[in-house]
């Protein structure tokens, strides 16, 4: 311990008051029931004062404490074992006969107030303590003895054990001597570390939750990659395999260039990700469609409309119309009118959707070749469906 010097605020204390050994605490405080064993010699006192001290500086306030035990340590040094009993004002300082400090004190035992506001405060305080160690995960001791504190006062020093107080915030505590304001001080304390906690709470769960989302995307994405290895159906392989499909389709240049750009779109996203699907499906339609293979065409614009009258009923005007195309192009044909290689024509259907614009255009596309002659070169309908004209054999 480093010598002690006198406080630097006395308090006007009756001379009459009761002179006590100072023991100085640095940076430390020490409450009422509280216990602490320091390597001091006091002697033969049985009571002593402790008083918080930082940067050389002494609090007015500080609790008087009970010599419990002396301990004797090998070497043949000295320590004490203090108990905690009440505050007391700090006064006037003196030099006692063996050169240690003692001090004037006077001796503020907590009276228990009877109002109605403290059994608030205390009830408030023991649930928000009870978050707290919730929080913490308490195995039950800590609250068991709070549960055991009788005295709003030493409930309310029961604060100063909570590590997240600061060295300000304890002294706050311990210079309150009412019972009353000094419960509401413990409650606003606890209420600061109880918002503290909860904040670091949702952060740790927010951060697991997230690290925990990533580790499972991660695993199953090596799940899928080994069943795709254990099926041949890894990305290198389902790559290859587009791209020998499109070599050996009979598609055109512009449109060849136009696939490979998307296989290769879909070799540096890879399988995980949700246009791949689209992509793949693209390429599945334009390998797919039959490239370079045509039917022969045979004009029966009489065959035509049976198939159209014994597939559908109703809808002449559809049926009139298709068979007055097939009509011009058989006629064309019999007086050897050829047409210009970027002639075509297109057959427009008008109509609200789901009034039958597009079924019978599939159904007699789709038809045997055996029945049916020829479908229409294309035909478009306003609602944006389409139907194409050449289909292969059947």
């Amino acid at each position: 311990m480093t010598p002690a010097s006198p406080p630097d605020k006395i308090n006007p204390i009756n001379s009459s008051a009761p002179r006590l050994r100072l023991i100085p605490l640095d940076d430390t405080v020490v409450f009422p029931n509280m216990g602490i064993t320091l390597t001091i010699d006091v002697g033969d006192d049985e009571r002593v004062v402790l008083v918080p001290r930082h940067e050389n500086e002494f609090l007015e306030v500080g609790t008087i404490a009970e010599v419990s035990e002396q301990i004797r340590l090998p070497g043949g040094g000295r320590a004490v074992a203090l108990t905690g009993e009440h505050r007391a004002l700090i006064g006037a300082a003196e030099t006692g006969p063996n050169g240690e400090l003692r001090v004037q004190v006077d001796e503020r035992p907590d009276e228990v107030p009877v109002d109605g506001r403290t059994r608030e405060l205390e009830r408030e305080y023991r649930a928000t303590v009870e978050e707290i160690l919730e929080l913490r995960g308490d195995d039950g001791r800590i609250s068991a003895f709070l549960r055991a504190i009788a005295e709003p006062g030493a409930l309310a020093d029961s604060a100063g054990y909570s590590p997240n107080l600061t060295y300000e915030q304890k002294v706050e505590l311990l210079r309150t001597t009412d019972v009353t304001d000094r419960l509401e001080l413990a409650v606003r304390l606890q209420r600061e570390s109880l918002a503290e906690l909860q904040v670091r709470k949702r952060i740790r769960e927010d951060v697991q939750e997230g690290a925990e989302k990533q580790q499972r995307e991660y695993f199953l994405r090596k799940q899928m990659d080994s069943i795709r290895k254990e099926l041949n159906e890894d990305d290198a392989s389902v790559a290859e395999e587009y791209r020998t499909k499109i070599d050996e389709s009979a598609m055109p240049d512009e449109v060849r260039e136009q696939a490979n750009k998307e296989l290769s779109r879909l070799e540096r996203m890879g399988e995980q990700t949700g246009e791949s699907s689209m992509i793949r499906t693209y390429l599945d339609w334009l390998i797919a469609v039959p490239w370079g293979k045509r039917s022969d065409e045979r004009l029966d614009p009489v065959a035509a409309r049976a198939v159209l009258d014994a597939d559908h009923a109703g809808l002449e005007d559809v049926k009139d119309r298709v068979t007055e195309y097939l009509a011009v192009r058989k006629l064309r044909e019999e007086r050897g009118i050829e047409a210009a290689p970027k002639s075509g024509a297109i057959l427009t259907l008008i109509g609200p959707p789901g009034t039958g614009k597009t079924c019978p255009l599939v159904a007699f596309a789709t038809r045997p070749r055996s029945v049916v002659t020829a479908a229409p070169t294309s035909a478009h309908c306003r609602d944006g469906s389409s139907v194409p004209c050449e289909t292969p054999e059947r």
